[in-house]
């Protein structure tokens, strides 16, 4: 009896033991199961308080800085603006020609767009490459008959003295309105001087004449830019060599003032493609080979081009005469 008393209280006691763990295991799931709950819920309270923030003052509490509330403003950036070009300085010169032809292109060969005369003063913005002055408005001249003026010097020399000192502004050039029956100057017996004419002019001391429409009047002119053969010299020679154009070599070689014109026929005178070539030939051997060597005038000139004919100086200064007093009727 007492056996079977004691194995009931055994049994009472396991039994106790294993209600007693089944219920401290059932408290501790429900606690854990509580707590995470509770951490859910506070996690997402504070995700929902943080996503309120504004971001600036999150980003300014990690990197540790003042947060900004206001509006943010970029700095003003500077912005260069391109400048003008500015306009290149003019310089005064003072034609030294008694006529200067004004013209388009800085050629001897571009068209005449005025005539000016001795002392007229042009504003130049450029020299060019062959010795030709850009003017302020328009057209070129040539260099050999134009200089600075003594104002224009004087500024020179000052600038170089003080180059700090403000540049003095020229007085605008405008092209001066066409000359009303320019008078061309008076024949000279220097043959390098400045005969005033011009292409019109020169084309009506060839009315009549086997020179008329010959388009020579441009190569004449030309000659006296580039070298200073005065257009009368030239014109008078033309004539007397070549017969007023008619001559055989004049036709057949269109060389028009006899050029290396010796021996039996005239087999070795010269032969040009064009009457035009024969003049910038005369130019350029009147030049090297006359004036160049101290042959001046045209009396000396007389002496080596034509030493056989005395009457030469004579003749050639007769035509000048009547060529200008062609032009005054």
């Amino acid at each position: 009896m007492r056996r079977r008393d004691s194995m009931i209280a055994k049994r009472l006691v396991t039994l106790s033991v294993l209600v007693l763990a089944a219920v401290l295991l059932l408290s501790f799931f429900l606690y854990v199961s509580v707590s995470r709950n509770t951490y859910a819920s506070a996690a997402a309270s504070t995700a929902n308080r943080e996503s309120k923030i504004d971001p600036r003052l999150q980003i300014a509490a990690l990197v540790k800085l003042p947060p900004r509330t206001h509006a943010v403003q970029l700095a003003a950036v500077p912005v260069q603006t391109a400048r003008a070009p500015q306009k290149p300085r003019a310089s005064s010169y003072v034609t030294t020609a008694f006529y200067l032809n004004i013209r388009e292109e800085p050629s001897s060969k571009a068209r005449i767009l005025k005539v000016v005369e001795k002392g007229t003063e042009l504003n130049v913005i450029q020299t060019t490459d062959n010795g030709w002055l850009r003017l302020e408005g328009g057209g070129y001249v040539h260099g050999g008959y134009a200089q600075l003026s003594p104002q224009q010097t004087r500024e020179s020399q000052s600038m170089a003295a003080d180059a700090l000192k403000p540049a003095r502004s020229s007085r605008p050039y405008k092209l001066p309105e066409p000359a009303k029956a320019v008078r061309p100057a008076d024949p000279t017996p220097t043959v390098r001087s400045d005969s005033g004419l011009t292409e019109e002019h020169i084309a009506r001391i060839f009315e009549g004449t086997a020179l008329e429409g010959q388009h020579l009047e441009s190569a004449i002119l030309e000659i006296e830019e580039d070298y200073g053969i005065n257009a009368y010299f030239t014109i008078a020679v033309m004539k007397l060599e070549s017969g007023n154009g008619k001559s055989r070599l004049a036709k057949s070689k269109n060389n028009l003032f006899g050029l290396n014109a010796t021996g039996n026929g005239n087999k070795q005178a010269y032969r040009f493609d064009t009457k035009a070539d024969s003049v910038r030939k005369f130019g350029q051997l009147i030049a090297k080979n006359y004036v160049g060597k101290g042959y001046t005038t045209v009396e000396k000139v007389a002496q080596k081009y034509c030493p056989a004919n005395s009457k030469w100086p004579r003749l050639v200064k007769g035509i000048m005469v009547s060529d200008h007093v062609k032009l005054l009727v």
